[in-house]
């Protein structure tokens, strides 16, 4: 069976991925700092389909939690999901610099790593995928989170341009709100977002994996956000920073 490592895969977008992969008969490596939740979701994905799970508890904002990750990459996986990741509950300049250097670390610096770790085995196999999370924030004017997510879609269309195989595919998924504990973990208040601009977790990765399959570079889910995303590139950054402020961070 074809093995994926999914980091931040006890929640949200990450949990989605483990359930759509384990249903397509992938063998797991779940990543993510809460051993016990993670073990929780191992055994529940193991007794719903069966499948071999590992886990494999780290910190991607420590140099320890992301090396401990990449020696597992360095064994060889068929499909990388790099998900992990967060929002500060305050936005520049005021969230403090250490939250902000840490969202770099995980947004950033770990996708890299991870990334670069594991392509090595997929080149020996000539086949692979990585599927790196950034947000349709990557394209408007939000923060430093939004910066951190336009670097991840940046990185993973040269990734997939350079790295020049036909079987090894290098993908940024760009979803738009998605009903997960996000917000609640960063203590913001979602109430502001319209109704309309919610997705569901599975549906973001039943669209991921679909793009995927099609060789696509960038992924951006549902057709409201492929309209907004595409309006937005011809709205003034300055319009855009004032609308993004108005519907919550």
């Amino acid at each position: 069976m074809p093995t994926a490592l999914i980091t931040g895969a006890t929640a949200g977008i990450g949990a989605a991925f483990a359930r759509r992969l384990a249903a397509d008969a992938f063998s797991l490596v779940l990543v993510a700092r809460d051993e016990q939740r993670l073990v929780r979701n191992a055994e529940q994905l193991r007794l719903r389909y069966g499948v071999d799970v590992e886990v494999l508890p780290a910190d991607l904002a420590s140099d320890e939690g992301i090396a401990r990750v990449e020696s597992r990459l360095r064994e060889g996986v068929d499909l990388l999901v790099n998900n992990a990741g967060f929002g500060n509950a305050d936005s520049f300049p005021d969230a403090p610099v250490e939250d902000e250097m840490r969202m770099l670390r995980v947004h950033c610096e770990a996708v890299l790593r991870l990334t670069l770790a594991a392509l090595p085995a997929m080149k020996k196999r000539g086949r692979g995928a990585i599927v790196n999370v950034a947000s349709a924030a990557a394209f408007f004017t939000r923060g430093t989170y939004g910066a951190s997510k336009a670097w991840v879609v940046s990185f993973s269309e040269a990734a997939a341009h350079q790295v020049g195989h036909p079987r090894i595919r290098i993908m940024a998924l760009c979803p738009g709100f998605v009903r997960t504990e996000f917000h609640q973990r960063a203590g913001m208040d979602p109430s502001g977002i319209p109704g309309p601009l919610w997705l569901k977790a599975d549906d973001v990765v039943r669209g991921a994996m679909r793009d995927l399959a099609l060789g696509r570079s960038v992924s951006v889910p549902s057709l409201r956000y492929k309209v907004i995303v595409a309006v937005g590139r011809f709205v003034p950054r300055r319009l855009q920073a004032m609308v993004s402020a108005r519907i919550g961070r």
